[in-house]
Order: structure tokens, then C-alpha cells, then sequence
């Protein structure tokens, strides 16, 4: 198995449980302990996992754009909500919307007003906040269930055939060189999908996620219009963002 599909499995575990030890995964990936120990460094100099004794526990569980299977993770709230207010301010009556899943998009949506508006959504928490206010038109793609996700193929291939007029995409990081990036392949094609198929795309991205990296880019800065963002981005990281040519919004 390369480096790369082992840091997923490894990211995978750490999503479902939140800790695992290094003997764990020496057994499940069948290399050495010490491969493992070196995988662990590798990702905690990313900042998605912290080291432990004997193992690791995931950095922040509402990082990865995938939620608890259990319950909304609501870490950094308040600024989860000034992103939200300012998502709102570009939906208008009629549109159609796609919201990518996570925990800020989750937000956009308790937010909305039971108003005529079509959504697209993969996220099955999104989905049990809107299924209520009748006069939003819900579309959920097809697909397997990927924890709190719908993905997979049939998901992509629906989404593609779609005319949105603005998706709302979250991400593990934006960084300057590697653009908008996220855990693990599995969501890749689905985001990517989202971004063909929107006329205009929003990225929704709390201060701290600048400047991180992942392991898997799935958009450039120059294919989403512009970032909405909480007060806490300085204002020096947003001109250097603004300086590649993507709008940067604060509250």
C-alpha cells in the first residue's frame, strides 16, 4: 500500500473513533510499527492527528468537512454562524443551491427561512433540517453512506447532470499553493462535481482552516469565486489570498 492510500486508513480510523494505537494500524495496513510512527508524524506536521502514547487521536473532529456519525459537532460555533449570515446574504428566493457537507454548511441551512429555494445536498444532517420546511425543494443524490455523506459514483454522476446556480463548499484547508483540500479521495469527485456543475461557487472556510494543507486537493483558488470567512482571518492572510485573485468576505 503507498503512503498516501495509508495516511487515508489511517485518517479513516481516526474519523470513526476518534483514537487509535500504532499496534492497530501496523495490523490492519500490515507494515512495521516504525512505518507507522513515521505516517503519524508525517500527518501531525499537517495538523489533522496529535500523537499520543502508543498512538494518535484526531486533531478536531469537524476538520475533515465529515461529521460525528452521533451527533453535529458545534466546535467554534460562533464563527460557524458568521459565515453562515454571510452565506444567506446570496441566497435569494428561487435559487438553486447546493450545500456541501459539514458542519458550517449545516449552519447555512438551520438558517434559511422555509422560503421557495431547491437544495442540493449529500449531508444527512442537512437533509433532517430542511425535510421540514416544505417550501424548500430538497434533491439528494443517490449513493452509499459514508458516515454523516452520501457518496460514490451514482452521487457524482447525478450531481453532474444538474444546473446549480451556487454551491456552498467546505474543506479541511485553503492553502496558497494547494488550493482547496481535503482528508481523504473518497468526497473528491463529488466536490468536483459541485464545482462543474455550479454557476458561481462559494468557499465556506473558518479563519483556521488558512493556510492548512491535506492530503488531497480537490479545486484551485481560482475555481471558487469567493471565501466566506469568519472576523478571526487577519487581515495580512486575507490580502495574500485577495493577491491570487479570490475574493475574500469577512463579517
Amino acid at each position: 500500500m503507498n503512503p498516501l492510500r495509508r495516511y487515508e486508513t489511517i485518517m479513516e480510523v481516526l474519523l470513526a473513533q476518534k483514537e487509535v494505537t500504532v499496534n492497530e494500524l501496523s495490523e490492519r495496513l500490515q507494515v512495521t510499527g516504525k512505518t507507522i510512527r513515521e505516517d503519524l508524524a508525517k500527518l501531525e506536521e499537517k495538523g489533522l492527528l496529535i500523537r499520543i502514547h502508543g498512538g494518535a487521536m484526531l486533531a478536531q473532529s469537524d476538520q475533515l468537512g465529515i461529521l460525528s456519525a452521533k451527533e453535529p459537532n458545534i466546535k467554534h460555533a460562533d464563527k460557524k454562524s458568521e459565515i453562515a449570515s454571510l452565506a444567506l446574504r446570496y441566497i435569494q428566493p428561487r435559487d438553486i443551491i447546493a450545500l456541501d457537507g459539514g458542519s458550517t454548511t449545516l449552519e447555512i441551512a438551520r438558517r434559511l427561512d422555509n422560503q421557495p429555494l431547491t437544495v442540493v445536498t449529500n449531508d444527512l444532517y442537512i437533509i433532517s433540517e430542511l425535510v421540514h420546511k416544505d417550501e424548500i425543494r430538497l434533491v439528494v443524490p443517490g449513493g452509499y453512506r459514508l458516515r454523516n455523506m452520501l457518496a460514490g459514483p451514482e452521487a457524482v454522476d447525478y450531481v453532474r447532470g444538474l444546473n446549480i446556480q451556487k454551491s456552498f463548499i467546505s474543506a479541511t484547508g485553503v492553502h496558497l499553493q494547494h488550493g482547496f483540500t481535503i482528508y481523504t479521495n473518497d468526497l473528491v469527485e463529488y466536490k468536483r462535481a459541485l464545482i462543474s456543475s455550479s454557476a458561481t461557487v462559494y468557499g465556506v472556510i473558518d479563519h483556521f482552516k488558512f493556510g492548512q494543507c491535506a492530503l488531497r486537493t480537490f479545486a484551485s483558488l481560482s475555481e471558487v469565486a469567493m471565501i466566506l470567512t469568519d472576523s478571526g482571518l487577519s487581515e495580512e492572510t486575507a490580502q495574500q489570498f485577495r493577491e491570487t485573485g479570490i475574493q475574500i468576505e469577512t463579517r
